[in-house]
């Protein structure tokens, strides 16, 4: 009787998703969306491109599992220090950095171009991504409002759209240089708005 326990399918199929996550964002780097393939993600994971297709239906449905897969642990509640203008600008600051790192802006741009012709997809990104990094934002206007620091009565939906949508817009139109001034000069002019009128 062999003492060799059977092999864990759980942890293989792990490894293998794993595998088809890091050759779906590499190769979408190397040669775009445009010429990334089931295929060649398949050949770059070492697996069979029966196993991809088990799985996700569409090169856009593989990418947007592997772009959003840590996201639940990548998106965190912003720091709170008392002075909102200085938080805002910090995490702002972080993300004009992320815009810019060439590893990041490859899969997030082929997400976007996919989204513009894909309904689904587009709702899927927003769902799982986007409105959960809004609401991060909603949640500190909130504390900030409540501390008298904000209109009582002010939208902070629209007040978080006033602050996030120039940077994406900028970004992904390129219609300016995405810079740390920038969104400095975009806080306080978004807060200059918000704050309560005497």
């Amino acid at each position: 009787m062999s003492n060799r326990t059977a092999p864990d399918a759980a942890r293989r199929s792990e490894r293998s998703r794993r595998a088809i996550f890091e050759a779906a964002l590499s190769l979408v780097g190397e040669v775009g969306y445009d010429k990334l393939t089931i295929e060649g993600i398949a050949a770059r994971a070492g697996v069979g491109k029966q196993t991809i297709y088990r799985w996700w239906s569409s090169k856009a449905a593989v990418l947007l599992d592997a772009f959003t897969a840590d996201a639940d642990v990548n998106i965190a509640a912003l720091p709170d220090t008392g002075d909102l203008a200085a938080d805002l600008k910090f995490v702002l600051r972080a993300t004009v950095d992320e815009f810019r790192d060439a590893k990041w802006q490859a899969p997030y741009r082929a997400l976007a171009v996919a989204g513009a012709g894909d309904p689904e997809l587009s709702a899927n990104f927003v769902a799982r991504l986007l409105e959960p990094g809004m609401q991060v934002y909603v949640d500190r206007l909130r504390a900030a409002q409540e501390a008298g620091q904000v209109a009582a009565d002010a939208d902070l939906r629209i007040a978080v759209e006033m602050l996030l949508n120039p940077v994406s817009h900028r970004w992904l139109m390129r219609t300016g240089e995405l810079s740390h001034a920038f969104v400095d000069t975009l806080v306080d002019m978004v807060l200059d708005g918000l704050r309560p009128r005497t």
